[in-house]
């Protein structure tokens, strides 16, 4: 079973930064496409960054380019994400995601799911 564990939330005020890591374990680490995705109270899942099996490609939200910048250490097995500048609109708790292949911004087609980070700003 596929094990992907975030951590790193916590509360922010607005203008801070934050770090969340995700830990994996149970698969080929190196052959996936890793995401970020967050999920707001009463809100769908939506798509924050993707970084591919290499790190050479990364993909953001439009909402926190600028911002937020993903990367992972293979030989780790992490992927992280740091978060600049955080605006109460990024309150949410954080999902780290996998797959096999890079593109898709749609959480359905993603079949691995860490257990989630909540991440809250103040204003």
């Amino acid at each position: 079973q596929v094990q992907l564990v975030e951590s790193g939330g916590g509360l922010v005020q607005a203008g801070g930064s934050l770090r969340l890591s995700c830990a994996a374990s149970r698969l080929t680490f190196s052959s996936y496409t890793m995401g970020w995705f967050r999920q707001a109270p009463g809100k769908e899942r939506e798509f924050v960054a993707a970084i591919s099996w290499s790190g050479g490609t990364t993909s953001y939200a439009d909402s926190v380019k600028g911002r937020f910048t993903i990367s992972r250490d293979n030989a780790k097995r992490s992927v992280t994400l740091q978060m600049n500048s955080l605006k109460p609109d990024d309150t949410a708790i954080y999902f780290c995601t996998g797959r096999v292949g890079f593109g898709t911004t749609n959480p359905n087609e993603y079949p691995h799911w860490g257990q989630g980070t909540q991440v809250t700003v103040s204003s």
